[in-house]
């Protein structure tokens, strides 16, 4: 890969299932090294742009290119060497420990040739390690809490030992402490790895809080792409959601945070109210973050 070729692109790509197009000459990519959340409505294609950039979905025009190779010109085991991917819900196998479950992430590094070794095992381990699963390698896959078993399936992710990460919704169906513990860890491998992420998430607030990129995608196009925030403004998440909301700084972060608005008509506020009109949305940002945006 030279030095300015993104580590995935999405080249005038046309996407879709049986007759529906979802994406017709998308362009897009990935930097390395980077950690991308893709947002959109539902419907609007956030998932298959991820399957097709794990090699799951072949576009019926242009290329999806992984480190500059076209994925058409790898076999499946080779895009695996290279690129993980934990798709939105995952088959928990009956009857496995987390450990054996996350072993499986060694399967495609494994041949006739080159069975099961000392380096494997201390993937294995160093992936435990990292998702916080040490203490609970013996434990039945069954028995894990929901944070606990998406944790059990990063590991995996880690374990395969791939510079890409594909993560589809990694935080659907977890608590709000546990969509958090799981984004932290996203975070942190980025830092340790230098891995390049690309993760579909819906919480917004979240989205712009753990990611350095988002992308809006929206009726086949991206509709608005960049820092978490040049891309989360009113009119993107009116565009895109029919979302009327405060976009503040999260006083946590000094990332955008979404706070969505009721709908108002003109019988709901009172004389001389501020209160928004239908369709509307307003921005609150600290005088810091005015500036930046200024600038």
């Amino acid at each position: 890969m030279s030095p300015s070729e993104p580590m995935l692109h999405a080249a005038g790509v046309t996407l879709g299932y049986d007759r529906h197009t979802v994406f017709d000459g998308l362009d897009l990519h990935i930097e390395a090294g980077t950690v991308t959340t893709l947002i959109g409505a539902n419907g609007c294609g956030k998932s298959t742009l991820l399957k097709a950039f794990g090699r799951l979905l072949a576009p019926s025009a242009g290329e999806i290119r992984l480190a500059g190779t076209s994925v058409r010109q790898l076999s499946a085991r080779a895009v695996a060497r290279r690129l993980a991917i934990l798709p939105q819900k995952p088959l928990t196998p009956a009857a496995t420990s987390v450990r054996d479950l996350v072993m499986r992430g060694r399967h495609p590094h494994q041949t006739l040739l080159r069975p099961w070794s000392a380096h494997d095992a201390r993937l294995v381990d160093d992936a435990l390690a990292a998702a916080g699963m040490t203490e609970l390698a013996d434990r039945d896959v069954t028995a894990l809490s929901g944070g606990q078993l998406q944790r059990a399936w990063i590991a995996l992710v880690l374990a395969q030992d791939t510079p890409v990460i594909l993560l589809d919704e990694p935080t659907t169906f977890l608590d709000l402490s546990h969509q958090l513990e799981v984004l932290r860890l996203v975070r942190r491998i980025n830092a340790d790895q230098g891995s390049t992420i690309v993760m579909v998430l819906h919480d917004l607030s979240l989205a712009a809080r753990y990611s350095d990129r988002l992308v809006v995608l929206h009726e086949g196009r991206v509709l608005a792409d960049g820092d978490p925030w040049q891309v989360i403004t009113p009119e993107v998440l009116g565009t895109a959601f029919g979302l009327d909301a405060l976009v503040i700084a999260d006083p946590a972060s000094g990332r955008p945070m979404v706070v969505p608005l009721e709908p108002t008509t003109t019988d709901d506020a009172a004389p001389g109210s501020s209160g928004a009109e239908p369709g509307s949305a307003r921005a609150i940002v600290h005088e810091d973050e005015q500036e930046k945006m200024a600038s």
